[in-house]
């Protein structure tokens, strides 16, 4: 199978910018960043068709977690010598609209917080392994401060998830089941 080189944005023809572990790397650093922008926007939205406040909190707490993740993301590229493009990700776009039509659907009704834990959670589950796959590759390659910001990030998103799954389980799933 051809693999499909693309211009790494530094101009270094050097061995690893060339390696096709850092190519994919860099590639998974470029749909990752644009993903993360794409959430800047869908978490202030999702906060706001929250019911509770818990939700809320949570949806604008990880917003704040997002501009950081963005800025790590930037580090990375600037560590790279690098500009910090983005690629568009189908999947964040994918989840995002989901979210989207989640509220839509149940955003009046009891299962609200419930539809928005799915929609976020799928979100979580989605950057957990790209962070986790990135992280394995900036290890692999000697990437080490890349490796420990990408982790710093990994951690939380899973915090993250976490968090939504106690809310889910302590009450968004026990009022939406009260609607029945």
């Amino acid at each position: 199978m051809k693999t499909k080189r693309s211009d790494n944005g530094n101009g270094n023809d050097g061995d690893m910018a060339n390696n096709d572990l850092h190519m994919l790397f860099v590639d998974g650093l470029r749909d990752i960043l644009w993903a993360e922008k794409q959430l800047t926007k869908a978490l202030p939205k999702m906060a706001k068709a929250a019911q509770s406040e818990e939700l809320k909190e949570a949806f604008t707490s990880h917003f704040k977690e997002t501009e950081e993740h963005v800025s790590r993301l930037n580090q990375i590229f600037e560590r790279l010598n690098m500009s910090p493009r983005a690629k568009k990700c189908p999947a964040m776009e994918g989840l995002v609209k989901e979210a989207d039509e989640l509220t839509d659907d149940f955003g009046d009704t009891p299962a609200c917080d419930a539809a928005l834990i799915s929609a976020a959670q799928k979100v979580e589950h989605y950057e957990i392994a790209s962070y986790g796959t990135l992280k394995a590759f900036a290890s692999r390659m000697g990437h080490n401060e890349a490796a420990d910001l990408l982790d710093a990030t990994l951690q939380e998103e899973s915090a993250a998830d976490k968090k939504l799954n106690e809310i889910g389980m302590s009450s968004a799933n026990e009022t939406a089941m009260q609607s029945a």
